[in-house]
């Protein structure tokens, strides 16, 4: 009867004592448990036993380590390396070998001010100590370290004051210099001191990651939308445009193709008119008396999308970042000039957002464009300049409204200046849109935008725009105007 209670009403996970070691080792023989480590078994007899111990990982390692304090790059990172080790600080220094888990005691202080209770009897070091611990180790050998490397915390710094401001970053200063004595650690305090100094530019000290230089330098980016440039440029670079060249530049043909192009993209944002309706307030000024800031709206991108600035591009030879950014700003006035209240060619105060994407910061603004900027102008062909500008005016979204016209606007005149055809995204092809561009922003697949403006560019080349008549209705065939999800896209023979 005591070894079947034993056996069981065992959790899953659990370890041995002395006074049910006898009948554990019996178990084991009858394959009723089997051993994970020292004093450490399962009554799991199916699953990998790596996967067990993941699965059970702090509990385990608060079974096997009761007050230990988990430490140094565990306490921030909250998960084992890539090579499966955990570290933690005891009384005495101990490794502790489990299947696919390593767990590295180091000798230290046990829990200090800032400490929170963790798992079971554990503690979990509060991230000032962690850092402290960090800074402790001078050389940092591999990626199974017990310490972050230098980059990996300028890295982790720089995202604390991009997200929590100036106040959090002296709040986690503020503890390391309250806990520094404790842990024995004033010379490493002295180290994260000058880094959250330089990062606030309070102080000079040498910093290595180029987002922690940029903040001291006072042009702070956001390196989450780096990296998704970072990825959509070198999927540009293995991608060979098909070249659709279009050489008119004014006269019908550009009108009508520009009113279009202004059609759609405020069609995307949801300034909704009939095709009919929106060549009125074009062409003839006849602006409805219920909706006179849609009207506006669309006057305002085709002024633009129409006006000779479409045949200058954002990033030709010697055009520096500051030429960029006033282009931009231009271009985003002559779109909103309608609506002064939405601050027509000033970049954003205040955050925005669009359903669950925050875009980047008000602070993070130029430093981010800048970035891109430096990217973009490593393209020569006018589709990859094109695709690039886009996104990356999109994904910043430097103004208050307007972000996804002016970014349209953008990749179009990047066409026009080199001749080549624009890019309209019909109505029917919005949802290919959107979800190739969230794709990027929230996947980091690239390929997807690339074909979709492909075949985007593919669908306006094969329309003539001579005369406006003939030019909606044989969008009407193609199923451009279509609002049905299911309708698709054809691209006229």
């Amino acid at each position: 009867m005591v070894r079947k209670l034993l056996i069981d009403e065992l959790p899953e996970v659990f370890v041995s004592t002395a006074a049910t070691s006898t009948a554990i080792a019996a178990a084991v023989r009858r394959g009723r448990v089997r051993k994970l480590g020292v004093r450490l078994y399962t009554t799991n007899m199916v699953e990998p036993l790596e996967g067990v111990v993941r699965r059970h990982l702090w509990q385990i390692v608060g079974l096997l380590l009761p007050d230990a304090v988990v430490s140094h790059r565990t306490a921030l990172e909250g998960k084992p390396t890539a090579g499966g080790s955990l570290f933690l600080t005891g009384g005495y220094e101990r490794t502790i070998e489990l299947p696919g888990i390593r767990i590295r005691v180091l000798k230290g202080p046990g829990p200090v001010e800032g400490d929170n209770r963790f798992v079971q009897t554990l503690w979990l070091a509060s991230p000032a100590r962690a850092y402290l611990e960090c800074l402790r180790i001078r050389r940092v050998r591999g990626s199974e370290s017990p310490a972050l490397s230098r980059d990996e915390i300028e890295t982790r710094l720089e995202r604390m004051v991009r997200h929590g401001g100036e106040a959090e970053a002296n709040a986690l200063r503020n503890r390391a210099r309250e806990i520094a004595p404790a842990l024995d650690a004033e010379r490493p305090f002295v180290e994260l001191d000058e880094l959250i100094g330089a990062l606030l530019r309070t102080r000079s000290a040498p910093l290595s990651t180029p987002a922690a230089r940029a903040r001291a330098t006072g042009e702070p980016y956001d390196s989450a939308r780096t990296e998704l440039f970072g990825a959509l440029h070198a999927a540009l670079l293995q991608w060979q445009p098909t070249p659709r060249p279009d050489p008119v530049t004014s006269g019908t043909a550009f009108e009508n193709l520009a009113f279009i192009d202004a059609y759609f993209s405020n069609f995307i944002e949801g300034t909704e008119f009939e095709v009919e309706e929106a060549a009125e307030i074009v062409f003839e000024n006849r602006i409805p008396r219920a909706r006179p800031e849609d009207a506006h709206d669309v006057l305002g991108t085709y002024r633009l999308v129409s006006h000779p600035e479409m045949s200058r591009s954002a990033v030709a030879e010697g055009v520096g970042f500051d030429d960029f950014l006033m282009t931009m700003r231009r271009r985003h006035w002559t779109i909103m000039s309608g609506r002064p209240e939405k601050r027509p060619g000033e970049l954003k105060q205040e955050v925005n957002r669009a359903g669950l994407t925050v875009f980047v910061a008000p602070g993070l603004v130029r430093g981010t464009l800048r970035q891109g900027f430096e990217m973009l102008r490593s393209f020569a062909e006018p589709f990859k300049r094109a695709a690039f500008v886009m996104f990356l005016v999109a994904e910043v979204h430097p103004f208050d409204d307007g972000n996804g016209r002016v970014a349209r606007a953008m990749m179009n005149a990047e066409l026009v200046a080199g001749l080549q055809r624009r890019i309209i995204i019909p109505t029917v092809y919005r949802e290919d849109y959107l979800l190739a561009l969230r794709a990027l922003s929230r996947q980091v697949i690239s390929e997807p935008l690339v074909k979709m403006l492909d075949h985007a560019q593919a669908f306006c080349d094969a329309i003539d725009f001579t005369d406006l008549s003939a030019a909606i209705d044989a969008l009407r065939r193609s199923n451009a105007f279509e609002r049905d999800t299911d309708a698709r896209l054809r691209i006229p023979s």
